[in-house]
C-alpha cells in the first residue's frame, strides 16, 4: 500500500520487506544461504527483490562465501541462515570472521518473540551464543527498530577494526507490518582515529636512530588500505620488510626488501634476522603466536614501534617502546613523512649472508607434480589479476610460502581459527564478487570434500 502524506510517499511494509530494502539501499547485489520456517518471509520478500540469491548445502558456506566477497572487496557482504541449526551452523563462518577482523552481516530467522525461551521448535538462544565470536549482536524486537539496526550493523562492521555482525529477527518481527515515511542513509564507516602526533614523532625518531630495523607487517595493513603507505616508508627508508599470513600481498613478496613471512612456516634466515633487529615497526599486527613463538623470546633485543587501530591489542602480548594508536594508513603516512630517507647497505648484507646461509627449502620446485613445483606452474599460467583462496593445512602454507602474491586482497585464507572447507566457498564468493577474474582455490587435507563446501548456483566467474 502506497498513500500520499506531507511526510512525502508512505509505504506499508513488512519487516522482512523493510530488511530487504534497507540491503538493497545498502549495495548488496549478491546474498548466499539456506530458507528455513524462520526465515521463510525474508525469502519472500527477497524473491521480489534485485538482490541474487545463492543457495547453499550448508550454513557455514554461506559464512565462507560472504567472506569471498567481503575480503576480496574490503566491503561488507551478507548471509541467511535460519533458526536453530541454521544458525548454529552459521557460528563458526562467524567466529573465523572475527579473528581474521572481516566485515559480514549475518542475519538469521528466529521463532517467534512469545516462544524464545520456551524450547520451541528449533529455537536457539544465538544472540546470547554468538558474543564471544561477533563484533557485534542484535535480537530486533519490532520491525521499525530494523530502519536503525540494519545501517547501524553496516557501519559497525566496516569502522575501526573490521569484523562480523549478528542480526537474529523473529518471525513475527519479519511479517509484523508498519508505515515506513522516511528511510535512514545507508550505514557507512565512520572515520577512523588519527594517530597523536608525539606518538608520530617519537616513532621516527627511533627510526631514524635504528642501525637494524625490521618492518612487521600484519593483516591490519590489509583492511585499513594501507598497503601502498607501508610501500612507500619501508622503500624511503630501506627497510627489510616481513609479513604475517594475513598480510600477504601488502608488499610484494618477491620485493628486493621482503623477507617473506615471519614464524613458524617461515625461511630460518627471516627468524634469525628478526632475533638481531634492533627495532621493530609493527604495522597492524598482534604478534599472533604463530608468528612469535615464545613472545618473551621474540626480537629480544629490539625496541618496538606498534601501530594499530585497536588499542586493545597495544601492550596486550609485546610491551612497545612507543605506541600508535590510530589509523594505520594514517599512521604509516606520517610516518613517511616525518622520517629521514636513508640506505641500510650494511644491514641489508647482513639479510643476504643469513638467506645463503638458511633459505626457504623448496623441494621440487621444478616437478610439477610436487607441491612447490605446481604452485609455481600456476602462478605462471593465470593472470595477473587473480585470487588465491585456500583450505587450511600443510597445502596452505605451501601456498603461503611460494605463491608470488603482488597486491593486497588477493590472498583469502582462514588464518586465526583455521577452518577447514574455507576455500571453495570463500573462491566461490570472490568469484560472485569479481565475475571477470579468475580464481583459484588451493586444496588438501580433506578440506575439499568436507561437506561443507558444498554449494550450488554459484553462478559468474572462473574458478
Amino acid at each position: 500500500m502506497k498513500n500520499k502524506t506531507n511526510e512525502g510517499t508512505a509505504e506499508q511494509l513488512s519487516g522482512a520487506e523493510i530488511l530487504i530494502r534497507l540491503l538493497e539501499r545498502q549495495g548488496i547485489e549478491v546474498l548466499a544461504g539456506i530458507p528455513g520456517g524462520a526465515s521463510l518471509p525474508m525469502y519472500d520478500a527477497l524473491a521480489v527483490s534485485s538482490i541474487r540469491h545463492v543457495l547453499c548445502r550448508h550454513e557455514q558456506a554461506g559464512g565462507f562465501i560472504a567472506q569471498g566477497m567481503a575480503r576480496s572487496t574490503g566491503k561488507p557482504a551478507v548471509c541467511f541462515a535460519t533458526s536453530g541449526p541454521g544458525a548454529t551452523n552459521l557460528l563458526t563462518a562467524i567466529a573465523d570472521a572475527k579473528l581474521d577482523s572481516i566485515p559480514i552481516i549475518c542475519i538469521t530467522g528466529q521463532v517467534p518473540k512469545h516462544l524464545i525461551g520456551t524450547d520451541a521448535f528449533q529455537e536457539v538462544g544465538i544472540f546470547n551464543m554468538s558474543l564471544p565470536v561477533v563484533k557485534h549482536s542484535y535480537l530486533v524486537q519490532s520491525a521499525r527498530e530494523l530502519l536503525t539496526v540494519v545501517p547501524e550493523a553496516f557501519r559497525i562492521a566496516s569502522s575501526g577494526r573490521p569484523g562480523p555482525i549478528l542480526i537474529d529477527i523473529p518471525k513475527d518481527v519479519q511479517n509484523e507490518k508498519i508505515v515506513v515515511y522516511d528511510w535512514p542513509e545507508p550505514g557507512s564507516a565512520s572515520v577512523n582515529a588519527t594517530p597523536a602526533d608525539e606518538a608520530i614523532s617519537a616513532a621516527a625518531r627511533m627510526m631514524d636512530q635504528a642501525q637494524k630495523p625490521i618492518f612487521y607487517l600484519g593483516g591490519g595493513i590489509i583492511h585499513s588500505g594501507g598497503a601502498e603507505y607501508a610501500r612507500a616508508l619501508a622503500t624511503k627508508c630501506d627497510l627489510p620488510t616481513t609479513m604475517t599470513l594475513m598480510a600477504l600481498g601488502a608488499l610484494p613478496v618477491r620485493d628486493e626488501r621482503s623477507l617473506g613471512m615471519l614464524g613458524m612456516h617461515a625461511a630460518p634466515f627471516t627468524n634469525r634476522a628478526l632475533e638481531e633487529c634492533d627495532l621493530l615497526i609493527a604495522a597492524g599486527a598482534r604478534f599472533d603466536d604463530r608468528a612469535t613463538g615464545k613472545i618473551a623470546e621474540f626480537c629480544p633485543h629490539a625496541k618496538v614501534i606498534h601501530m594499530d587501530i585497536d588499542s586493545g591489542e597495544l601492550g596486550k602480548l609485546r610491551h612497545p617502546t612507543v605506541a600508535v594508536r590510530g589509523d594505520v594508513a594514517k599512521a604509516l603516512k606520517a610516518l613517511t613523512e616525518r622520517v629521514r630517507s636513508c640506505q641500510r647497505a650494511e644491514w641489508h648484507e647482513r639479510i643476504a649472508f643469513l638467506r645463503a646461509e638458511g633459505p626457504l627449502e623448496l623441494p621440487g620446485l621444478d616437478n610439477v607434480f610436487k607441491p612447490y613445483g605446481l604452485i609455481e606452474q600456476v602462478a605462471e599460467a593465470i593472470p595477473e589479476y587473480s585470487f588465491i583462496t585456500t583450505d587450511v593445512g600443510q597445502h596452505q602454507m605451501w601456498v603461503a610460502q611460494r605463491f608470488p602474491f603482488k597486491r593486497p586482497r588477493q590472498w583469502l585464507t582462514s588464518g586465526g581459527l583455521g577452518t577447514m572447507g574455507f576455500g571453495l566457498p570463500a573462491a566461490i564468493g570472490a568469484a560472485l564478487a569479481h565475475p571477470q577474474s579468475t580464481v583459484v582455490c588451493f586444496s588438501g587435507d580433506g578440506s575439499f570434500f568436507d561437506e561443507q563446501s558444498g554449494v550450488s548456483d554459484f553462478g559468474g566467474g572462473k574458478s
